[in-house]
């Protein structure tokens, strides 16, 4: 009885480990989904700064694994890039002064919103994609609101669109 509990326990032992890796995931699929991961960080910090999506090839799921651990790298700079540019719009100290004259970044009293006080014609043009997505502007992140002034900045309106503010920070 004792030597076959011992051969059924040596059997588990050594089968043990080849049974597992015949219905866990292929070694590779862990880097696969790191660059699925680090690619959509990419691009969500970019859809937030309002800037072109960097190009994806796919070339991944074919390479061999020092190619998609390569890959995965070259996603994750590129994702720790965008976060710290999203993080820091060019004119930040600008807009945070215009806020602090405005109102409060969740300030819902129409016709403007938000801290920076845009009014729907202008979250239409410049922030079209964020204002049918999450609402009015009372309703974005202060990154979002910034980003959003700063594409109308750099479309030539300049800090006009907040005569009297811009000027009390001296802006204009």
């Amino acid at each position: 009885m004792k030597r076959g509990l011992l051969l059924l326990l040596a059997c588990i032992v050594v089968a043990g480990p080849a049974a597992g890796t015949a219905t866990s995931r292929p070694a590779y699929r862990p880097v696969l989904d790191e660059i699925v991961h680090y690619r959509q960080a990419t691009w969500r910090w970019q859809r937030v700064m309002g800037v072109a999506r960097t190009r994806a090839h796919g070339h991944e799921r074919w390479a061999n694994h020092a190619y998609k651990r390569w890959i995965r790298e070259l996603w994750r700079k590129r994702a720790a890039r965008a976060r710290r540019r999203a993080h820091n719009p060019p004119h930040e100290a600008a807009w945070r002064c215009i806020q602090r004259h405005e109102g409060a970044w969740t300030d819902p009293n129409a016709p403007y919103y938000g801290g920076l006080q845009m009014d729907l014609g202008f979250q239409r043009a410049y922030g079209g994609r964020l204002l049918r997505r999450k609402g009015t502007a009372d309703n974005w992140t202060p990154l979002e609101q910034m980003w959003v002034a700063e594409r109308a900045y750099r479309s030539g309106r300049g800090f006009y669109p907040w005569p009297n503010t811009a000027r009390a920070c001296g802006l204009i």
